[in-house]
């Protein structure tokens, strides 16, 4: 079923089977949206093919510039889950290092829907239209992939705080410049915006 959360950027589809696919069809975003929502998913897909082959990330099934087919994978978010085991975060700390390794910046990991809890108890994580992807893995990518782990470090303080060590914590007491600007700049704009684009899309379905 459509889920209405995405009504703005398109609509997204969870197809039961072995294993369970879903599917975002743009062409089904706002007519506003629509060159963003295409720009969004092709950046994703760009990211899951970088990601292939690595067991924590979705499968690009398919991308033919309207609908973005991914492996849906099962398990609980992070806020759901609420993992106490330290084990959990040292698998996510590898999973984020496989993830730059391979040029993948996922640059939205301060949510916590974008993390899973597998049903093996083990980390996955979703949704990279935000993505940035730099083979080469310059200055710029360096800097977000170090605020991927500044927000993975955040979740472990909340959920594992006793397991941080001395460096973990001397990172979370240091953003970066960038992170400083983001939080008093576009981060607010940003909730602001994901807040008015949920109360339209609750209208849509009323």
């Amino acid at each position: 079923m459509p889920l209405p959360s995405t009504a703005i950027l398109g609509t997204v589809t969870l197809q039961p089977g072995a294993p369970p696919v879903a599917s975002r069809d743009v062409a089904e975003a706002r007519w506003w949206a629509r060159p963003l929502a295409r720009q969004l998913a092709a950046r994703e897909a760009r990211a899951l093919r970088q990601l292939a082959g690595i067991d924590g990330f979705p499968t690009l099934i398919a991308w033919d510039g309207r609908r973005l087919v991914r492996s849906a994978i099962d398990g609980l978010t992070l806020r759901e889950a609420r993992p106490r085991d330290a084990a959990y975060f040292r698998a996510a700390l590898r999973l984020l290092l496989r993830m730059h390794r391979r040029g993948v910046a996922h640059n939205d990991l301060a949510r916590e829907p974008n993390w899973l809890v597998t049903t093996t108890g083990k980390p996955a994580l979703i949704d990279f239209q935000l993505a940035w992807i730099d083979p080469a893995r310059g200055r710029l990518f360096r800097l977000m992939a170090r605020e991927d782990l500044r927000h993975l470090l955040k979740h472990k303080r909340q959920y594992c705080p006793e397991r941080l060590t001395a460096r973990q914590r001397q990172l979370l007491a240091q953003p970066s410049a960038a992170a400083r600007t983001w939080r008093w700049t576009l981060q607010p704009l940003g909730r602001r915006l994901r807040g008015w684009l949920g109360r339209d899309a609750r209208k849509t379905q009323e």
